[in-house]
């Protein structure tokens, strides 16, 4: 009998991509056969960046993985593996609030759907302060954001075409 693929969902906003999620990816590949990015529209979050751009990002990012796969959707996490034949949630955890975060909603998806498993990883130590908000904020102020982004991401190139829409 031949083994059932080991499909992983890691869901975020990405807005946008950091080097924190390029890690966490990099880091995960060995451990599954397909790893789908899929943004999530969450109504609590207010998005600087399009779906449109966000996807380019990560289609840029992970270009040469081609077991990494971009997509997006609305509604549950859950529902979302399901459509995907997914039996792992991807997530990474920069801090112990992370991870009280986390833990709750990993319950909940165990509770609604037993046989998807979340797996979290421990961010790199050199990466843990990274996150998307902080980026947008620096971005927001003028800062340099390269550091803390992928290479051949720039935010202001992506900002320069959404004002001409």
């Amino acid at each position: 009998m031949e083994a059932k693929p080991r499909i992983a969902v890691y869901p975020g906003t990405f807005d946008p991509v950091t080097r924190g999620h390029e890690a966490l990816v990099k880091r995960a590949l060995p451990m599954f056969d397909e790893i789908w990015l899929a943004i999530g529209y969450n109504a609590k979050k207010q998005t600087m960046f399009s779906l449109e751009q966000r996807v380019k990002w990560l289609e840029l990012v992970f270009q040469n993985e081609p077991k990494v796969k971009v997509d997006y959707f609305d509604g549950l996490t859950i529902q979302y593996c399901k459509k995907r034949e997914a039996t792992f949630i991807l997530r990474g955890l920069r801090s112990s609030t992370d991870f009280e975060f986390e833990r709750n909603i990993a319950q909940a998806n165990q509770a609604m759907e037993p046989g998807i498993e979340t797996v979290f990883l421990v961010s790199d130590p050199g990466l843990s302060a990274i996150n998307s908000s902080i980026v947008r904020d620096i971005f927001r102020h003028g800062g340099d954001t390269r550091p803390f982004l992928p290479d051949g991401i720039v935010l202001e190139q992506a900002m320069d075409k959404q004002k001409k829409r």
